[in-house]
């Protein structure tokens, strides 16, 4: 991910792109015209303002805290941390010092999502019964510290609490490892928020064919969001009874209309950035925050104590603010 945030803050407005951290250097090419340095010290001695974490997830936390430490803004490449209690310690560090940090959970500037959540805020689904997510695609050779949970999941379950404005009381979850790593490779999992809204995610590193699906139905119908595509349709509660007798077996006794929505595309990781800057510029900006993303890991967390105890895991209640101003 670090070439592509580097192509995205080279030409961010308002934006300076000064460095880049990496001990095996720049090998794709991604920051021609910035010094290529060894350590995080040396970053910040250029006299940072704010950096972006996309290293390996179970050096976020160390990272992380070093930018703490010296008074540096972090957008944090998700999940948060390994653990729960890193992503704790990254909480405590930034907050306690009152700088702006938060977590890139990409799926938050998905346009389709975007729009899905705008419309539940409105209130045109009525009551929300259920979300359902599925992420499925073949094995990324990239990932080799965490398992399908830490790594795909976590995008399901702050996007579901994103979305909903709620957050997760018990899960549910069985995982298997099917590739030989020692991580899992595939889960399924079914929860509860805590308004009662049921939860069910399917994830895995398995499949050939590549989905990104999350689906909310409610009182009003449902609406389905492809974030591959940034597609959103909205298929509403049946209003017109089928009266053609051979179509009842396949399409029911009655339908409503289906609607999908013109909606404008932006590159979500641009969004991000975009959102980032005017946070560390102190202007309102609904970004992921630390401890958003600390309820994230500790819901994935709950997910493989599920997996491993063979039991449901309930999780402390706790308010999902859903705005940073």
């Amino acid at each position: 991910m670090g070439r592509h945030h580097a192509r995205v803050l080279s030409g961010l407005e308002g934006v300076d792109f000064v460095g880049v951290v990496d001990p095996m250097g720049d090998k794709y090419g991604a920051a021609p015209n910035v010094p290529v340095l060894d350590t995080v010290d040396e970053l910040v001695d250029l006299g940072v303002d704010y950096v972006v974490v996309a290293c390996p997830t179970g050096l976020h936390e160390e990272v992380g805290l070093r930018l703490a430490e010296a008074d540096v803004c972090a957008l944090i490449e998700k999940p948060l941390a390994e653990t729960v209690a890193g992503a704790r310690r990254l909480v405590d560090a930034f907050e306690t010092r009152g700088l702006v940090a938060g977590v890139g959970h990409i799926e938050r500037c998905n346009p389709a999502l975007r729009s899905l959540r705008a419309r539940l805020e409105a209130g045109e689904l009525g009551d929300v019964y259920q979300v359902v997510t599925r992420r499925q695609g073949p094995f990324p050779h990239r990932i080799a510290d965490v398992g399908v949970v830490k790594d795909l999941a976590t995008h399901d379950i702050d996007l579901t609490g994103w979305v909903t404005g709620r957050a997760y009381a018990s899960i549910s979850a069985h995982t298997v490892s099917k590739s030989g790593r020692e991580h899992e490779d595939m889960v399924s999992a079914v929860g509860r928020l805590d308004d009662g809204t049921m939860v069910n995610h399917l994830v895995n590193w398995l499949s050939p064919l590549k989905e990104r699906f999350t689906s909310v139905t409610g009182e009003r119908g449902c609406f389905i969001a492809d974030t591959l595509t940034a597609d959103l349709t909205f298929h509403s509660n049946a209003a017109v009874a089928t009266e053609w007798e051979a179509l009842q077996a396949f399409r029911g006794v009655a339908e409503g209309d289906m609607i999908r929505y013109a909606i404008p595309k932006r590159e979500p990781l641009l969004v991000e950035h975009e959102l980032f800057r005017d946070a560390v510029l102190g202007e309102p900006a609904d970004i992921c925050t630390l401890r958003q993303g600390m309820r994230t890991v500790e819901v994935a967390a709950a997910v493989l104590e599920s997996a491993r105890t063979k039991r449901s895991v309930s999780l402390e209640p706790e308010e999902l603010a859903t705005h940073v101003s």
